[in-house]
Formats: structure tokens, sequence, C-alpha cells
């Protein structure tokens, strides 16, 4: 039982920039493939508890796509916390407004609820128009 264990720390991080283009791609399995490369999870040094990941910019995100009768048929939920002050945004009425938050907020979803999701997401660069 010769073996070193091997500790990731900030020095062996090696940062890499992912540029994807979202034309034509279904939603939540887009945000699987950034959700794992944000979380360093295809690296060999992977740690939970260490952030690891890669800087992701996506273009093209209002030309995403969703299967099924989704685009009819979805919501996002908000609430401010108020008595009766819950809204339903439907999905159509937010890829006109903000497209680049439904990108967001499914990827958002899949990262792990803990201190490093924030430091996670401020790597995530959503873009619009065709323009990295």
């Amino acid at each position: 039982m010769n073996q070193k264990t091997f500790f990731t720390t900030k020095k062996d991080i090696v940062r890499k920039i992912h540029i994807i283009d979202a034309k034509d791609k279904i939603l939540g399995r887009l945000a699987t493939e950034i959700s794992i490369l944000l979380q360093g999870k295809n690296k060999v040094y992977y740690s939970h508890s260490v952030d690891c990941g890669d800087t992701v910019k996506v273009i093209n995100a209002d030309k995403i796509k969703l299967s099924g009768n989704k685009e009819q048929q979805k919501f996002y939920f908000t609430h401010s916390g108020y008595l009766g002050n819950e809204k339903f945004i439907p999905y159509l009425k937010m890829k006109e407004k903000h497209p680049e938050k439904i990108l967001f907020l499914a990827v958002k979803g899949m990262l792990p609820k803990n201190k490093l999701r924030a430091k996670m997401l401020k790597r995530l660069k959503i873009i619009s128009g065709g323009k990295a």
C-alpha cells in the first residue's frame, strides 16, 4: 500500500474556454453538457469540493429548441414571497424577452446546490446573437 493520494488544489487546476453553438440543439441535452464542463467532471482531477471546471461561452441561445409540445406547455414560475404574488411566464414569452435566461435557469438547476454553484455560474456566458 505505497500509493500516493492526490488531492486537487488551486494550483493543479487548468481552465479552458469552450465555445458552444446552441443553434438547433435541445435545451436539456445542451444544459447537461454545459453543467458537466462547468463542474469539471470531464477532468481526471475532478473533486466535488473544489471548483475545477472550465469557462463556457454559448452563442445563438435564441435558436435553441425543445422536444415535443413543450413550447406550448412549459411555464416558468416566480414568486416574490408575498401572498398571491406568483407569476407563471410561458416559454414563448420568455424566449421573446430573455432567451439567455432559459438556458441559464436550465443549467442552474443541474448544478449542485452548494456554495460552489455561484462560482460556476459566473464562468457561464450566454449570448443571444452569433458573435462570441
